[in-house]
């Protein structure tokens, strides 16, 4: 019998190769540079998410439609998440630049890297089925544990690629036996296929609960929920900063695509949606909870974003405890709340995390949080755009960090899920406390002419300027993308 090969839509997965090209012309690009040369590596990497970005813009927009046997997908939501993860990769270009310099790190396979770890993403984000949710998964995280052991002259950075493998290797097993018994239940990795057996079904299967629970686990691992979190501060204070700034949005939004494509589209079924719609309620409240109590107790700066992540990725949960009930006139649904949240987020702590990256001079880093003393006296532009970020980050107008808990909060209410609600508004109220403590030291300390502060190059600026007019127009005029979102066609 012969063998039938799957039919080709290419610009349903056009975006993708575009840029796995890109990532396979800066390697060869590579060997034929200079050290001083490399930053046609960058160039080169920039080009190619601007092609991948326009190519999705061109031949996506309002398209629906499956290829590779119904393994890819094209809709609204993998539309937005592959811009979303687009628009990092292109800011962690920007500011990986001069960083790299300035650490004598400026190694082209950083740019490689970093194409590979969004290329990986748009898998995730663009899957119908387990198998290829799978490997979009591991070819992020084995190029994710890469980045954070990159700056190899530093213990703390090998230390830090080595415990992210190793549990990112317990999180891919979890995964995968996760997968073996949803096949097992359902007799597919189709996730629509999963679905419809569950609905002809019409019962709770015991096999398909353990199998939700493990894959919750797996994915919980990269989204930093608890009690999976334990890897982050520690990789993320060892990792570079830069590195550490484009895990801390890309891993996030990859793995909660891929986490709303299992949930919504496999598990809908009633029994099946009750039990993972209060695991995650239960994920939420406790995520949100040790994120924001951890990052209390915090002096240095990279580990308090790094709780400050742990924390968000509860808030995103909280939409998600939800369930996608409808779009009303009244009420935006959890699913659309969770995608508007991630957008700001990812704005929001690029920005942060890119302050950080430009108070470091000299190849020396200022991580201590009381570094940040009197910094508005010294460089009142960085000290203003902090203030920004971090006025978000802890949902205060007029910034996309109070839309967006403004946005999950209520659906939360309208939901029935009031308590988690009220658990989300205190975590926000005790966020304030470590946001702020940054912000008085900034504004109201003297700075201590000891610590040597640095001017941000020219492609940093640019980054941040950009962060911040996002933060701000999410913030002050959210109603274009709120309507782009509701309407856009989310899940096939």
């Amino acid at each position: 019998m012969p063998l039938t090969l799957p039919t080709l839509d290419l610009t349903i997965i056009l975006p993708i190769v575009v840029l796995t090209i890109t990532a396979l012309v800066v390697l060869l690009l590579d060997q034929f540079v200079s050290d001083e040369g490399r930053a046609w590596n960058a160039y080169a990497a920039l080009a190619g998410v601007v092609l991948s970005a326009l190519s999705a813009i061109v031949l996506q927009s309002g398209r629906s439609g499956t290829t590779l046997a119904g393994m890819a997908v094209l809709d609204g939501f993998g539309l937005v998440i592959e811009l979303l993860l687009l628009g990092i990769a292109a800011l962690t270009i920007l500011f990986s630049m001069a960083y790299l310099r300035q650490q004598n790190i400026n190694r082209g396979e950083y740019y490689v890297l970093t194409l590979f770890v969004t290329v990986g993403g748009m898998v995730m984000a663009t899957s119908s089925d387990l198998i290829t949710i799978f490997l979009g998964l591991e070819l992020l995280s084995l190029a994710l544990y890469i980045l954070a052991a990159f700056n190899r002259a530093r213990p703390e950075s090998a230390e830090a690629g080595m415990k992210y493998l190793l549990l990112g290797g317990f999180a891919s097993a979890f995964l995968l036996y996760g997968i073996a018994l949803t096949f097992g239940a359902a007799g597919t990795t189709s996730l629509p296929e999963i679905a419809k057996h569950f609905k002809a079904a019409g019962t709770t299967d015991l096999l398909a609960l353990a199998g939700i629970a493990l894959l919750l686990v797996g994915f919980g691992f990269k989204i930093a929920a608890a009690p999976f979190h334990a890897w982050v501060p520690d990789v993320y204070e060892g990792a570079p900063t830069a590195a550490t700034a484009f895990m801390s949005s890309a891993a996030k939004v990859a793995g909660f695509a891929a986490l709303i494509r299992v949930l919504y589209i496999a598990f809908p079924a009633p029994g099946l949606l009750a039990a993972w719609g209060t695991a995650l309620a239960v994920l939420a409240a406790l995520t949100m909870t040790i994120g924001n109590l951890g990052a209390l107790m915090q002096d240095n700066i990279k580990r308090m974003l790094a709780y400050s992540g742990i924390a968000h990725a509860g808030y995103i949960l909280v939409a998600l405890a939800t369930g996608s009930q409808g779009i009303t006139t009244q009420q935006v649904g959890g699913l659309e709340a969770a995608v508007f949240y991630l957008v700001a987020y990812s704005l929001m702590n690029l920005g942060a995390w890119m302050v950080v990256l430009a108070l470091g001079r000299d190849g020396k880093e200022n991580l201590s949080i009381s570094d940040f003393a009197g910094l508005a006296s010294r460089r009142p532009a960085l000290a203003a755009a902090m203030l920004l970020f971090l006025l978000s980050l802890a949902g205060i107008p007029p910034t996309a960090g109070l839309m967006g808990k403004w946005l999950v909060f209520s659906s939360a209410v309208g939901q029935g899920l009031l308590w988690l609600a009220v658990i989300g508004v205190l975590n926000s109220v005790i966020s304030i406390g470590y946001y702020l403590r940054v912000v008085m030291l900034m504004y109201t300390k003297p700075a201590d002419e000891t610590v040597q502060i640095g001017s941000p190059s020219g492609a940093l600026q640019v980054a941040i300027v950009v962060a911040a007019v996002g933060v701000l127009v999410l913030g002050v005029l959210p109603g274009p993308v709120i309507s782009w979102v509701q309407t856009v066609g989310f899940l096939r």
